[in-house]
């Protein structure tokens, strides 16, 4: 009886030394600097760090506000919030092939254990995982196997989405997973989406990495558009090809044209409107470009006998008759995803320079195309 008297008052005593856990005060440090991308913002906390997206998908009226916490940290204060996520991350999903870049550059590629579509996939880094079975496929990005990301257990998917009808992303949520938007996509500069890397970066303590990292591209994306504005010609561009019965190119706000802007070239649809894609008719495109000097994109083409395969008129373009197009499409990983769709949206340094090369050789002499080679 003596015996279970005194455990009774150790247990009372121990209990009564631990102190409750109280919510953090919500005391603002600061905002992170996002001098380029437009669609999210990073704010520091006392005891966590958030992220807003603003811009998932175009239209979007409102935020996404995501809380990143230490696992032994206090829980914010917040009355608002669409997901809170402990980090470290150590286990993620992610479902856009954009993605892929701004985790290796960080050097945590290993934390990814799912992703939607591997064969699209081309980082050698990335792909030696996925034949290693370190990296589980998931079906489609619009139909994912949610019986098997849930099985992989992720601290989080990276959600990629033109609008907020995807169903499958609110069933992972219900599973208790949480879901960050990312619209790194949606960004109209070519270092507005390069910038996205920052947003990667605080959900694994990386942000240094992540500045360190982006003030290279950028610098190296400022330079080479310097060089260029130095070239005494300024060619005229046409881009994009027919698909069925409509030629699909550049709208002069859009990202390419922004590039080409950037590379001192005279892109012939520069003063339209939208950052998308224009629709025209081939007989528009003919009469307006017929004379281009370069053609650079070509779609899925990547040989002239394709595009005469595709439609003889081609041949009437300036472009094909001296042998100056390109394309990015002959650039593919080991299961046939085209590279440029993977890593040019995060290293449009690499890009810019491929086009000045070709538009300016005299520049960068030197320099080796990295996506944008001649047709065959």
């Amino acid at each position: 009886m003596q015996q279970t008297i005194i455990i009774l008052l150790l247990l009372f005593t121990l209990t009564s030394c631990k102190k409750e856990k109280k919510p953090a005060t919500v005391s603002q440090t600061k905002e992170i600097n996002i001098n380029y991308a437009k669609g999210f913002k990073i704010f520091y906390y006392d005891t966590y760090k958030k992220i807003e997206v603003t811009s998932p998908w175009p239209e979007f009226d409102r935020k996404f506000t995501y809380i990143l916490i230490n696992k032994e940290a206090e829980l914010p204060k917040e009355t608002e919030y669409d997901a809170i996520i402990e980090i470290p991350v150590q286990k993620l999903v992610v479902t856009s092939t954009t993605h892929i870049p701004a985790i290796e550059a960080l050097g945590v590629e290993n934390a990814l254990v799912g992703f939607p579509d591997t064969r699209y996939i081309s980082s050698m880094k990335t792909r030696k995982n996925i034949t290693e079975g370190k990296i589980k496929e998931l079906g489609s990005n619009e139909n994912i196997n949610t019986e098997i990301l849930v099985s992989l257990k992720p601290d989080m998917v990276v959600g990629f989405s033109i609008n907020n009808a995807n169903k499958t992303y609110e069933t992972i949520k219900n599973s208790g997973i949480p879901v960050v938007y990312n619209g790194d996509w949606v960004e109209k500069t070519p270092l507005g989406k390069a910038e996205w890397i920052k947003f990667f970066a605080p959900f694994f303590n990386k942000e240094k990495e992540a500045d360190s990292i982006f003030s290279e591209i950028e610098k190296e994306y400022l330079e080479a558009k310097k060089l260029a504005s130095y070239a005494k010609e300024k060619p005229a561009v046409l881009s994009g090809a027919m698909f069925k019965d409509i030629w699909y190119l550049p709208a002069g706000d859009s990202w390419a044209a922004t590039l080409f802007k950037d590379a001192n070239a005279k892109y012939l649809w520069s003063d339209t409107e939208g950052t998308g894609s224009l629709s025209l008719s081939f007989e528009s495109v003919l009469n307006k470009a017929k004379d281009a000097d370069f053609w650079i994109g070509t779609s899925q083409h990547v040989s002239y006998n394709q595009l005469d395969d595709s439609n003889v008129h081609y041949s009437q373009f300036k472009a094909y008759q001296n042998k100056t197009a390109y394309t990015f499409s002959s650039t593919k990983g080991l299961t046939g995803g085209l590279l440029f769709y993977e890593l040019a949206p995060n290293r449009p340094d690499l890009v810019l320079k491929d086009i000045i090369h070709i538009l300016h050789p005299d520049i960068l002499p030197d320099y080796q195309p990295y996506f944008y080679k001649p047709l065959e």
